[in-house]
């Protein structure tokens, strides 16, 4: 009978120590592509890294633009500095609007630590997640 109980108590340690192991992997959660995009573009942008910007940009927006130059300076020109100057962001809540486009809030704490608030419309395009526009607000407070 011994035996049985010992047995028993082994098979139970092993579940368990399974099921722990499984559980911070559970935990975790998987990031969506098109913040990778929306990522990717904000630290173009801090480091001035016109091309790299351009690259994340939609299809539409790189056929406006005779240059990654072009689009960098109209971007600079347009108000999105907020984005550039951005000391942080963080990925608020989204909307799927269709199984291949998405809006994505986005908060960007400035070098004065002004809020702003970023809605990304991005489309999943051949190349990936690409960004079809950003609608760029201020918001009341203060960011650390």
């Amino acid at each position: 009978m011994r035996p049985f109980v010992w047995a028993r108590g082994v098979v139970v340690l092993a579940m368990l120590l399974v099921t722990s192991l499984a559980l911070p992997a559970r935990a975790q959660e998987v990031t969506p592509l098109w913040q990778d995009t929306i990522t990717g573009q904000i630290e173009a942008f801090r480091h001035m890294d016109a091309a790299g910007a351009f690259q994340y940009a939609g299809a539409a927006f790189q056929v406006s633009f005779p240059s990654a130059e072009a689009f960098f300076l109209t971007i600079v020109g347009s108000g999105y500095s907020p984005i550039m100057e951005s000391q942080s962001h963080s990925f608020g809540g989204f909307r799927m609007v269709d199984d291949k486009s998405v809006l994505q809030a986005v908060t960007l704490v400035g070098k004065d630590q002004s809020l702003y608030e970023a809605l990304y419309q991005l489309a999943e395009e051949p190349a990936g997640w690409r960004v079809q526009g950003v609608q760029l607000t201020r918001r009341p407070g203060m960011g650390v």
